[in-house]
C-alpha cells in the first residue's frame, strides 16, 4: 500500500480523547489531527516523537489530518493507524502473498455474521463446495524486547470475536485470526497476558478449537506499508 500523497512530519505533542492528537509540525504550527487508534497505543505516543500524518481533501472532516506513523525508537517505524490493518492483509491475499490463505477466488469485506451480531473483516470464498474462510484482522502496535503482543488494552470486543471464530469452525468452515504486526523490530508474536489475560486465554482455547493464528509483520515506510514476512505465534510466555 503507497501513500496517495507524501505524509507531513512532526512532533507529537500529545495524544487525547483516544482520536485526537496535536502535532507540531516543522514550521511550527500546531494542529490537531486524527487517530484512529482506540487502543492505549503504549509506547507508540510519547510527547516528542517523530510522527507522520496524511491530509484528506474531503471538506467536511473537522480535522483533515490523520496520524499515520511514529518512529518508536532510533529509525523504528510503526503504523499506528487500524484502519489500515483490512487493507493490507485483503491487499496481500489479492496479490497472492500469503501463503496462508492461497486457493479462494473471491474476497469480500466487512459481512455480517454470527451470533453475536459481528462483520468478519474478511471472507475468503472458493467456487464449489470447499468450505469458506472467515479472517479477522487485528492490527499490532505494542512490542516488548523484540516480541509483538496484541492487546495493547482489555478488549471486550476481541474476545467476542474469538468466541465468533470459535463458534466458525465448529460449524465446519475455517477460521483465521491474523495479527498484523506494523513495525519491523519484532521476531515472533504473543498474547498480551499482562494486559488481558481472559483475550490470551481465549486465544488459547481458540486455537485448540481449530481456530488459526496466523502473524506477519509489515515493513512500515513514509511513502508506503506492505507486509513482508511470517512470525511464529507463540501463545505461552
Amino acid at each position: 500500500m503507497k501513500f496517495p500523497q507524501p505524509l507531513i512530519e512532526g512532533r507529537l505533542c500529545k495524544r487525547y480523547k483516544r482520536f485526537l492528537a496535536d502535532v507540531e509540525l516543522k514550521n511550527g504550527e500546531v494542529i490537531t489531527a486524527h487517530t484512529a487508534n482506540t487502543g492505549a497505543m503504549t509506547g507508540c505516543s510519547e510527547p516528542g516523537s517523530r510522527v507522520w500524518l496524511s491530509v484528506s481533501d474531503n471538506p467536511k472532516r473537522k480535522y483533515p489530518h490523520s496520524w499515520e506513523i511514529v518512529e518508536v525508537a532510533p529509525g523504528v517505524l510503526c503504523g499506528i493507524n487500524t484502519l489500515l490493518g483490512n487493507h493490507l492483509v485483503s491487499e496481500a491475499v489479492s496479490a497472492g502473498q500469503i501463503p496462508e490463505l492461497k486457493g479462494y477466488a473471491h474476497i469480500r469485506g466487512e459481512v455480517p455474521y454470527g451470533e453475536e451480531r459481528s462483520r468478519i473483516d474478511i471472507l475468503l470464498e472458493s467456487v464449489g463446495s470447499t468450505s469458506p474462510c472467515y479472517v479477522e484482522v487485528k492490527n499490532v502496535t505494542l512490542a516488548n524486547k523484540g516480541v509483538a503482543l496484541f492487546p495493547d488494552a482489555v478488549t471486550v470486543r476481541g474476545t467476542k470475536h474469538l468466541r465468533e471464530l470459535i463458534r466458525v469452525v465448529e460449524q465446519g468452515a475455517r477460521a483465521v485470526i491474523f495479527y498484523c504486526v506494523q513495525r519491523n523490530d519484532c521476531h515472533e508474536f504473543h498474547p498480551a497476558d499482562a494486559i488481558d489475560v481472559v483475550y490470551a486465554e481465549t486465544l488459547r482455547e481458540a486455537m485448540k478449537k481449530g481456530v488459526e493464528a496466523i502473524a506477519y509483520q509489515a515493513d512500515v515506510s513514509v511513502t508506503g506499508i506492505c507486509l513482508t514476512n511470517v512470525m511464529p505465534v507463540c501463545i505461552y510466555p
